[in-house]
């Protein structure tokens, strides 16, 4: 293969790599720290009516798709009452009904919902409707048209002129024409609902939409109130108006409850009904949130992944993937730098022994444990036995030291000692026996300077493949190894000088003296 199929293979993985973690990020929201916390927001609406005698129906508008929040979960109590939940795709709004055949003293029905931030929220572009135009007679017709023609010499485009209107509405001392036409509307809902009747007749789209705003909620009751969105038919997009402060912007904290121009409750009945709203914020693990909106968008976007194994599975799999992160350094180490090792991927295994036995004690199991098992390799060499029994004396001794060594810590209080009953026991024997070779064949200095040089990447990789963030972005985001992979690929094809190589001929790099 050319070496620029080699390239562009190793550019493919790592492109395909960054992009599904980038979207991972940015779009699904899966946290890259460990201990990354997400805000959470319990909501509960609750409902309070006298029944009427006979058939009684409840009709609430609850959340759909509110801008820059996710819904996690949702609950609907009403014990006794059938429900039945609807969705009005012209209006994008939703509403739960209850219904009983009948019903005796207060009654109290309750929505609740789990919601989570989810970025932030994007203007609306949907398309509007334009309002019918109310027909006012006189003097209300005439107090109308001075009133917008003033607002409109003091605005440039619809939103300004919305805002501006609405201050005219919330002065504390209102013009003749304000007084006037607000005279029989007091109520916030009536003067916002007349608010977009007026902007109708100067053909401009309105609408009110309710929400809450969570961050001025929390912990107490909660305020569900209107707010005037007008749509601006340069940009193409809503802006949302404040009808207390009359500002311009959707507000970080404002939770969209309902896109129904109509009323949020509805009682047969029943026109006293109480409806009030409580919000409780609270902290939880950004995974686990992130888990629980995928569901709730796509159940399979976790079902094919890891998250949807057994725990245990996960735990696993948290050791198995920082294996190829071992086998990287491992890569550097001896390709670029040039520490001698035994074996391929001998020192990461026994970086993953370290794992049960932290690594300093881990080195001190491991020199003990090897330089004990060489001293029985050599005597069982003067016995003359051949390879498969040689290896399997090794190995009952091996078994054999840990148990002693097991015993002796637990005498001297040691819990670390206890730990090595997990160190891989054919790890340990197969390097007895490598280093027991290369003493024979090379002699025992170069035995032990192969030896240090396993042990020194195996504690390299150790500390890195126990750092708790990297085992946490490689578990929640796996197809970071194709980025390891490619550049694996691209280290591949290096046969160049290795560092240690330039130490062992720098005599070659001085200039020759003259005999």
């Amino acid at each position: 293969m050319k070496k620029s199929q080699l390239y562009i293979l190793a550019a493919l993985f790592i492109a395909a790599g960054m992009t599904a973690f980038f979207y991972k990020w940015k779009v699904l929201k899966f946290p890259v720290h460990p201990v990354e916390q997400s805000e959470v927001w319990e909501l509960q609406a609750r409902v309070e009516y006298q029944p009427r005698s006979g058939p009684n129906r409840v009709v609430l508008q609850v959340p759909i798709d509110p801008p820059g929040y996710s819904i996690l979960d949702e609950r609907f109590i009403g014990r006794g009452y059938g429900m039945n939940t609807e969705r009005r795709r012209e209006q994008r709004s939703r509403e739960v009904q209850w219904t009983i055949r009948r019903a005796s003293g207060s009654q109290a029905l309750y929505y609740r919902a789990t919601v989570f931030r989810d970025g932030t929220p994007e203007p609306e572009r949907d398309r509007p409707q334009l309002a019918t135009p109310p027909v006012l007679e006189e003097p209300f017709a005439g107090a109308a048209a001075a009133l917008l023609e003033t607002v409109r010499a003091q605005s440039v485009d619809s939103a300004t002129f919305a805002a501006r209107l609405v201050q005219e509405f919330n002065d504390a001392n209102p013009g003749q024409e304000v007084a006037l036409l607000l005279q029989d509307r007091r109520g916030e809902y009536e003067r916002a609902r007349f608010a977009v009747d007026l902007l109708a007749i100067r053909n401009i789209a309105a609408r009110l939409v309710h929400g809450v705003r969570l961050e001025a909620a929390t912990g107490h009751g909660g305020e569900l109130r209107p707010w005037l969105q007008v749509y601006d038919t340069e940009a193409g997009v809503w802006h949302t108006i404040d009808l207390r402060s009359a500002s311009i912007g959707w507000p970080a904290d404002l939770f969209l409850w309902s896109r129904h121009p109509g009323a949020v409750l509805e009682v047969d009945g029943s026109p006293r009904a109480r409806f009030d709203i409580r919000v409780q914020k609270s902290m939880v693990d950004s995974l686990e949130a992130a888990v629980q909106r995928l569901e709730v968008r796509d159940r399979n976007l976790v079902a094919y992944s890891l998250l949807a194994l057994p725990l245990h599975t996960q735990d696993v799999y948290r050791i198995l993937l920082m294996v190829p992160i071992g086998a990287f350094i491992m890569l550097i180490l001896r390709n670029l730098i040039g520490v001698k090792t035994f074996g391929t991927f001998m020192p990461v295994l026994i970086a993953i022994s370290f794992k049960w036995t932290s690594l300093l004690a881990g080195i001190v199991l491991f020199v003990l444990i090897v330089g004990m098992g060489l001293l029985v390799r050599f005597y069982m060499e003067r016995l003359k036995l051949l390879l498969v029994p040689r290896l399997t004396s090794v190995l009952i001794v091996v078994v054999l030291l840990m148990a002693l060594v097991s015993v002796a810590s637990n005498r001297m209080g040691l819990e670390v000692g206890l730990s090595i009953a997990l160190f891989p026991m054919i790890i340990m024997t197969m390097t007895i026996e490598r280093v027991s070779v290369a003493w024979d064949e090379r002699g025992g200095g170069f035995a032990m300077k192969m030896a240090a040089g396993s042990l020194l990447i195996a504690s390299l990789a150790y500390l890195v493949m126990s750092w708790p963030p990297l085992e946490h972005l490689l578990f929640v985001y796996p197809e970071l190894l194709l980025v390891l992979l490619g550049l694996t690929l691209l280290l591949g094809r290096y046969s160049g000088y290795r560092l240690t190589e330039l130490m062992r001929f720098r005599a070659l790099a001085r200039p020759q003296q003259d005999g």
